[in-house]
C-alpha cells in the first residue's frame, strides 16, 4: 500500500494539508493528489494543499493547489499554517517562506505547543479603481485588489441568504478570465469589518488571509475605514494594518498528522 504523509493545520477555520513534494509517488501529479486529499467525504478534507520543498534562500518553498486541483499564487492563511509547522519543528521565531507570489516573512508573536500567532508581512497591495460588472440579477460594483493574487471586494449593507450564488458568478465572470477571489464586506466601524469569503478553487471558506488583507485595503483606500482594521469572519478575526506594506496578524494551529492511503 502506498501512502502520503500529511500534516493538517487551520488558520481561522481555513484548513490546509501540508505535504512534502518529494513524498508524492511517481505518476501522480499535485493536482490529482490535492483533489483526492481535500475531498471532505473520501479524503482528509481541506481547502487546499501546500506542497513543501527546500529553497536555497528561504526556510521553505510552498506551492498551493486548491481543493479542486487548480493552482493559486498564495494563501495568507496557508502560508501561516506552514509557518506554524516550521516553528513547531525548528523552534524559530521568524520564518521566511517562498510562495508563488514571492517571499513572505512570518514573525511569531505568541505560541504554545501547537497554536501560534504571527504577524506576516504580506507585501505591497495593488489597489484598483472600483468598477461595475453585470450579473444575472443586476449590476454589482466592486474594488479590485491584488495581494499577489486577485480579489474583488464588494461592500454591502447586509449579508443575504444565498449570497454564495452571486459570489460564484462574480468569481467566474468573463471580466476575470483567470478567476477571482470575492469578498463581501460590511463595514462595522472605522476599525472593524465583517466579511464573507468565496475563493477560487475552494468556494465558501471560513476565512482568508489575503482576502482579509484585500478587504481591509479596499475599505481603507475608499475611505470607509482606517488602519488597523479588524476583519471578522466565520472562522475568527484577523487584524490588518497597512503602512506601505500590509501586515496581517492572526493565529494558526496544527490539527493532526497522518498518512493518506493512495
Amino acid at each position: 500500500m502506498v501512502s502520503l504523509p500529511f500534516i493538517k493545520a487551520s488558520a481561522c477555520g481555513n484548513d490546509f494539508l501540508l505535504v512534502q513534494l518529494a513524498s508524492l509517488p511517481p505518476g501522480l501529479d499535485v493536482a490529482e493528489a490535492a483533489r483526492r486529499l481535500c475531498d471532505r467525504h473520501q479524503g482528509v478534507g481541506a481547502d487546499g494543499v501546500e506542497w513543501l520543498s527546500p529553497d536555497p534562500e528561504a526556510d521553505i518553498r510552498i506551492r498551493l493547489i486548491n481543493a479542486d486541483g487548480s493552482p493559486a499564487e498564495i494563501s495568507g492563511n496557508g502560508t501561516r499554517c506552514v509557518a506554524a509547522q516550521l516553528v513547531s519543528k525548528l523552534g524559530k521565531d521568524r520564518v521566511v517562506i517562498r510562495t508563488d507570489a514571492g517571499l513572505r516573512t512570518c514573525v511569531l508573536t505568541a505560541g504554545s505547543s501547537r497554536r501560534f500567532e504571527f504577524e506576516t508581512a504580506m507585501g505591497t497591495p495593488q489597489l484598483g479603481n472600483p468598477f461595475s460588472i453585470r450579473l444575472t440579477y443586476g449590476e454589482v460594483s466592486g474594488t479590485p485588489v491584488s495581494m499577489g493574487n486577485p480579489h474583488f471586494v464588494v461592500f454591502v449593507e447586509e449579508f443575504h441568504p444565498g449570497w454564495q450564488t452571486g459570489a460564484a458568478e462574480i468569481g467566474r465572470h468573463h471580466s476575470f478570465p483567470q478567476g477571482m477571489n470575492v469578498e463581501l464586506v460590511k463595514v462595522v466601524d472605522r476599525h472593524a469589518t465583517s466579511v464573507l469569503f468565496f475563493e477560487r478553487g475552494a468556494g465558501e471558506t471560513q476565512s482568508s488571509g489575503t482576502g482579509s488583507c484585500a478587504a481591509a485595503v479596499a475599505a481603507i483606500g475608499t475611505g470607509k475605514a482606517a488602519s488597523p482594521v479588524e476583519v471578522r469572519a466565520a472562522g475568527g478575526s484577523q487584524t490588518v494594518r497597512w503602512e506601505d506594506e500590509v501586515f496581517l496578524s492572526s493565529p494558526a494551529q496544527l490539527v493532526c498528522e497522518g498518512e493518506f492511503f493512495l
